[in-house]
């Protein structure tokens, strides 16, 4: 609910949803939101134990299951949204933030970024939904005080980002939402100071050591597009995992 409050403050928008203690509660909330609904613990990482649930039955299963993984914990429901996922990594100095680029998911929402393509820069997105992404990135990094790097995934719902560009018809309007933020450096961060040629880590460093970004050079916002696209493809071990 902290994060909740945080975004209600600035006036960005996430998924609406609830946390839950009692199965009554959650069938209240589900009443609300309305299927389908995405269901996780509170207080784990990596999307563990996270599902999609379809209707009650799936949410009464889920959650009798769930209370044991969040040892006695709030689990949190949320409406599942179907959209476009988008993640942004960004160093912020507090006063500014610098976003090197914008990776636009292959697969939709709900597939953890850890096991997904991802491809830079966006190839569906809008200049307005860049416009947007930039500035919730930069809002929420100096709202929050960031000093260092910062990892914040979205998702983008309704559009028809896949129409032809020969037709000639205005595009649907989109809604962004935020799923999560970390106040730390993520997966992606060697991929993507790699492929814009924005040493993110070193920038980062000077950062929290107290050089802002403006005395290293850099300014505000989206760094310029490089002239390629490249894609990130999660690597599994299972060769590693003898039978």
């Amino acid at each position: 609910h902290k994060f909740e409050d945080f975004l209600g403050s600035i006036g960005i928008p996430q998924p609406p949803g609830a946390s839950v203690i009692a199965i009554d509660e959650a069938l209240q909330v589900a009443q609300r939101l309305g299927y389908p609904l995405l269901v996780r613990p509170s207080y784990v990482l990596g999307g563990r134990a996270m599902e999609i649930v379809q209707n009650a039955t799936e949410l009464v299963r889920y959650l009798t299951m769930a209370t044991e993984v969040a040892q006695g914990r709030p689990v949190l429901i949320d409406q599942y949204l179907e959209g476009r996922e988008v993640e942004v990594d960004a160093v912020s100095d507090g006063e500014d933030v610098l976003i090197p680029g914008i990776m636009e998911h292959v697969e939709r929402a709900g597939v953890h970024s850890g096991d997904s393509m991802a491809i830079y820069p966006g190839l569906t997105l809008s200049e307005t939904e860049v416009d947007t992404l930039v500035d919730y990135t930069v809002r929420i990094g100096c709202a929050l005080g960031v000093k260092g790097l910062m990892n914040i995934q979205y998702v983008i719902v309704g559009g028809n980002p896949y129409r032809s560009p020969d037709l000639d018809r205005t595009p649907a309007p989109t809604t962004v939402y935020v799923i999560e933020v970390n106040p730390r450096a993520s997966r992606t961060i060697p991929f993507i100071s790699k492929v814009t040629d924005m040493p993110m880590v070193r920038v980062a460093t000077k950062v929290m050591l107290g050089k802002t970004l403006k005395e290293q050079g850099y300014g505000s916002g989206l760094w310029r597009r490089q002239n390629l696209v490249a894609v990130k493809a999660p690597v599994f071990s299972m060769s590693k995992l003898i039978g």
